[in-house]
């Protein structure tokens, strides 16, 4: 799965995705300094199923500390957003198109106000936060009720004439945006248009197809940052007026730091935790020291910086997606390699048995038999949803 980290510029967009991926893509204080997108690999936290065997595990693609698998999560940072980029300002049609393959967003706002929508730096307190997750939203529905709109009365009317399905036709329209047929079934319930006559749908029509479409087949969580310079409830204020989109207040800057410090040996810190331990104090600098004195303010104030839990949120409570263990003996729980859970993979929440055996190998998908539960050894028919955590075995013709 992918998220794409966006935002306007200047707000802490790439402070947050090096956090998140202890990457060192460039950070500056002026507007566009991310001019083509960043890739890395993020990870939000499980719990292993290791410990009800009383076994170590052997991670192969999350690693595991203390009990909590860490499974990966691929990050886009794109480059900032500003009004009127489905017209081509700022980086316009480049920025949209960096993200069709995004599975959902993660907006980064500067809560304080400090921000112009340009990125430019303004007095804290004189923007209006809550302001740019309405235009990112009117930017993306354009974006998608442009691309629906090539043509479309020519096409739709060939659909009438030969009693073909709408469906598929905003399929094949909206190929490469990442968004399935159950998607566009979803938004084509969720808007009132007369499916058997789509050349009678009004501008306004497509419009909320674009934006129930958005909705159904790419979430969105802001992460509110430069949470230091405001109070808790200038948080709730915002909230409000942000809903349906939810809110997680941030610190990038803060999460940088003690990632950075605990790779350093500095502290001991693990992403998401509500404090850190030095573990040499004494090679802290003065500087150094007054740094970590901030962020233990924020972690108070806050109970973590936010960063991690901004991620997770997505994945788990928007996105849906649950973590779920392939292994080749159902009994020992291990691949052919006789290691112990190597792998957890991220799925939608009620993916089916043989739907997870292509996420694994496509020759498991297509030769698959049945599946096999981990903990109850009960074989599961290829419609069978998949419970988190869960620990499978897929039985496939040779």
């Amino acid at each position: 799965m992918e998220v794409g980290v966006v935002g306007q510029p200047n707000v802490g967009k790439s402070t947050l995705f090096n956090a998140l991926t202890l990457l060192d893509v460039p950070m500056a204080p002026y507007p566009f300094t991310t001019t083509t997108p960043n890739r890395g690999v993020g990870a939000v936290r499980v719990a292993c199923p290791h410990r009800e065997k009383n076994v170590p595990c052997t991670p192969g693609n999350a690693k595991c500390v203390d009990g909590t698998r860490w499974v990966p999560v691929n990050l886009v940072d794109v480059p900032g957003l500003v009004p009127g980029a489905h017209e081509g300002r700022g980086l316009g049609h480049r920025f949209l198109d960096d993200l069709r393959a995004a599975d959902g967003f993660l907006q980064v706002i500067d809560a304080s106000g400090g921000t112009t929508p340009e990125g430019e730096i303004a007095a804290i307190g004189s923007q209006d936060p809550a302001a740019a997750v309405g235009w990112l939203q009117e930017e993306l529905v354009a974006w998608v009720a442009e691309i629906l709109n090539r043509d479309f009365g020519r096409h739709v009317k060939t659909i009438e004439l030969e009693g073909g399905k709408i469906e598929e036709f905003v399929h094949a329209r909206l190929t490469g945006l990442s968004i399935s047929m159950a998607d566009i079934s979803a938004a084509l319930r969720a808007v009132p248009v007369d499916r058997a006559h789509p050349s009678h749908w009004s501008e306004a029509d497509r419009r909320a197809l674009a934006e129930a479409l958005l909705t159904a087949s790419k979430p969105r969580l802001v992460a509110a940052n430069k949470c230091d310079r405001i109070v808790p409830e200038t948080l709730a204020a915002l909230a409000e007026r942000t809903d349906p989109v939810g809110v997680v207040p941030t610190s990038a800057e803060a999460e940088l730091s003690l990632r950075r410090a605990a790779r350093s040996g500095l502290i001991r810190y693990a992403p998401g935790d509500a404090s850190f331990e030095a573990t040499n104090a004494e090679k802290l600098t003065p500087a150094q020291r007054h740094a970590l004195e901030e962020v233990a303010a924020i972690l108070r104030r806050w109970g973590s910086t936010g960063v991690q839990a901004a991620l997770e949120s997505l994945v788990f409570r928007e996105l849906h997606r649950i973590a779920v263990f392939p292994v080749e003996d159902e009994t020992r729980w291990t691949d052919s390699a006789g290691r112990v859970l190597p792998d957890a993979h991220l799925v939608p929440a009620g993916t089916q048995a043989r739907a997870f055996a292509y996420r694994v190998h496509s020759d498991l998908g297509e030769h698959f038999i049945r599946a096999i539960d981990g903990r109850t050894h009960r074989a599961m028919a290829a419609d069978h949803p998949l419970e988190p955590g869960a620990i499978v075995r897929i039985v496939a013709r040779k």
